[in-house]
């Protein structure tokens, strides 16, 4: 048995930045609102013809991290992808990450769990790599959300809130299994699957051909809903529930944690688990300031300024936790 370990981080971010003032512009809002609601000041948007889709910015932090790591990108045994926004209905990013890098014909695997996509994907390639099965393993959390949101008055309580960026991180072998990644936490809660979603297009319910056909400009399906309080109230509660989860897992408590990099979904909520675990300005990384809710890739982008920053050291320990779509909602602990 093995443990895995982060060997190389990195991420990107188009430069298109867009600020609470901007989008006053096109929607009945204002800086204030947001901040209030949210802690967000500005988040970045892709411009419509500047070359940037989910797969792109996915492949320009996996140069990074693949660059950081030290090794060849044909050291690459596996890919996992985290997106709720992949360039096509199908294949998966996860391939066209394989033929865009010049990878080697190795396998490629896309996780569709949302905001907790980048904690799912870092489970799976862990197990990979703990079984012996794979010995690196690249994982992309990369999101273009700005292209399918709602920017008017009526979708202002989730447009305000998204951006578009990728992070990307290099897992590898680790023999000495008090460091590395210790433990990951799993969970979901589908019974409340339509309180954060967007129902169409799909097989099951709204199809293409219907929306076509229909050409009403009033069906608001093939937006992203959310219950905003209920998502609140649900993401404090789990958030803390998994991260005591792994604390006690490893026989550790909050004192413990060198660093927490939460989901960036909301900076009330990393307020509200802060407070709750007692924990420093030094031991909670939050960038929602900055880029807004990246949904897959915001604990990569966050992690990868964290360690670029200093905030990430040998011997630390190391929570991320997420929450979100599905419900689902994860943690994993690390021993940097």
């Amino acid at each position: 048995m093995y443990n895995s370990k982060i060997i190389g981080l990195g991420h990107y971010v188009p430069e298109n930045v867009v600020t609470n003032d901007d989008l006053s512009k096109v929607m009945d809002t204002n800086d204030a609102w947001i901040q209030e609601r949210t802690g967000i000041k500005e988040r970045r948007h892709v411009v419509k013809g500047d070359g940037d889709t989910t797969t792109t910015m996915g492949v320009k932090a996996a140069k990074i991290a693949i660059e950081r790591a030290g090794i060849d990108k044909d050291d690459i045994d596996f890919i996992v992808f985290a997106t709720l926004s992949p360039d096509y209905y199908f294949p998966g990013p996860g391939v066209l990450v394989q033929r865009d890098l010049g990878i080697k014909t190795v396998g490629a695997l896309d996780v569709r769990n949302q905001c907790s996509g980048f904690v799912y994907a870092i489970s799976i390639a862990d197990q990979y790599i703990k079984t012996g099965m794979y010995k690196n393993v690249l994982v992309i959390g990369s999101e273009l959300h700005s292209h399918g949101l709602d920017m008017t008055t009526r979708g202002r309580g989730v447009s305000v809130i998204f951006g578009d960026g990728a992070g990307a991180a290099v897992l590898t072998r680790e023999e000495d299994t008090t460091k590395g990644i210790l433990s990951t936490h799993l969970h979901s809660e589908g019974q409340h699957a339509e309180e954060l979603s967007l129902i169409a297009p799909g097989m099951g319910n709204r199809w293409v051909t219907d929306i076509m056909e229909d050409n009403d400009p009033n069906d608001e399906s093939y937006f992203p809903h959310m219950n905003g309080q209920f998502v609140f109230k649900n993401a404090v509660v789990r958030f803390s529930e998994v991260i005591v989860e792994g604390l006690e897992k490893n026989k550790l408590n909050a004192a413990d944690i060198d660093l927490l990099v939460p989901h960036q979904a909301n900076l009330r909520i990393s307020q509200f688990i802060q407070k709750k675990f007692q924990l420093s300005d030094d031991q909670v990384f939050n960038n929602i300031m900055k880029y807004g809710n990246t949904t897959a890739a915001s604990i990569p982008i966050a992690l990868t300024e964290a360690w670029e920053e200093g905030k990430v050291k040998s011997g630390d320990l190391v929570v991320l936790a997420a929450f979100g779509s599905g419900f689902t909602w994860g943690s994993v602990m690390i021993k940097w």
